[in-house]
């Protein structure tokens, strides 16, 4: 009875093995010589002239997280429709109950705040907070243009050619 698992368990045992003798042989054979372009991190090829100004809002983090969720639905979606008559009624609430999960969890994203950003995001809450008759300058403005508000990165020590804005 237990011979039929024995390939299972060969293959897990296998597994652990190739692991820990990665690891080994990483520490063992991996050169020490740390230098100064091997510790920058890798940014596609732009070189770091200064650090990041600002940390990313968790709203970015957000916007993933809706994309993680309905690709899971998916992941479940296809499967189902490609043997929803063996599956039967079964199925049907299975996948009834995940799609409350995953709409229940759009919800919660959105009223999160996780597709409200930028100036008009800011207005909305600041004008909720301050008086309701005075004018939100800032956000209309005629200095605020494309070449005031959109932050280019990577353009570090370029000459920009005619359609780039520096």
């Amino acid at each position: 009875m237990l011979g039929q698992y024995l390939p299972l368990f060969a293959l897990f045992a296998l597994a652990a093995l190739f692991a820990a003798g990665s690891f080994v042989a990483s520490g063992l054979l991996a050169p020490r010589r740390a230098t100064v372009p091997k510790l920058d991190p890798y940014e596609c090829g732009i070189v770091p002239s200064r650090d990041t100004p600002e940390r990313f809002p968790v709203r970015f983090f957000l916007v993933a997280m809706i994309f993680i969720v309905f690709d899971v639905e998916i992941v479940l979606f296809y499967p189902y429709a490609v043997a929803r008559g063996g599956l039967g009624l079964f199925g049907l609430v299975v996948l009834l109950v995940f799609s409350f999960a995953v709409f229940e969890s759009f919800v919660y994203l959105i009223s999160a705040g996780a597709l409200e950003w930028g100036p008009a995001s800011k207005s909305r809450r600041s004008a909720a907070s301050a008086e309701a008759d005075a004018p939100d300058s800032e956000i209309v403005s005629a200095d605020r243009t494309a070449r005031t508000t959109v932050r280019r990165v990577g353009l570090e020590g370029r000459v920009p050619s005619g359609s780039e804005v520096a």
